[in-house]
């Protein structure tokens, strides 16, 4: 896996602007931040985005593949002002299950969620490489 970023730009805070990547490809469809069961434990924005990891750490070890293969996410959040006001939280519970690994994002503000009660929804791309050692 290869961070794309050009020396003149300037490094980005929290993901990257691009991967370059090789291997398996694995696609999580959008999760929220419900628990197996399917039940909201808290309307907290960063409490759900917690469990979204969460799920998403189980899922990926379905493949074989870990947070350290996430190449891409892409985040859909119901309040951006939320958002916003959240991104010390968020990025303490990121660090706490993804770890130090930054994938390209995005993040969208959306009209609506189809799940009631989520605040938000992120998908994930994950590459495992080919070779163990990459």
């Amino acid at each position: 896996m290869q961070i794309l970023n050009p020396p003149d730009w300037a490094r980005p805070k929290g993901y990257s602007n691009g991967i370059k990547a090789r291997g398996e490809l694995v696609f999580l469809a959008g999760l929220v931040g419900w628990n197996a069961a399917e039940v909201f434990e808290t309307d907290d924005f960063t409490g759900q985005a917690r469990r979204i990891f969460e799920s998403a750490v189980a899922l990926l070890a379905e493949a074989g593949a870990g947070p350290e293969h996430i190449v891409r996410m892409t985040w859909f959040v119901l309040d951006k002002d939320e958002y916003l006001a959240s991104l010390q939280n968020l990025g303490a519970a990121y660090r706490d299950v993804i770890g130090r690994h930054y994938p390209a994002m995005s993040v969208v503000q959306v009209a609506g969620l189809i799940e009631p009660g989520a605040k938000l929804e992120i998908e994930i791309t994950a590459v495992v490489p080919d070779d163990p050692a990459d």
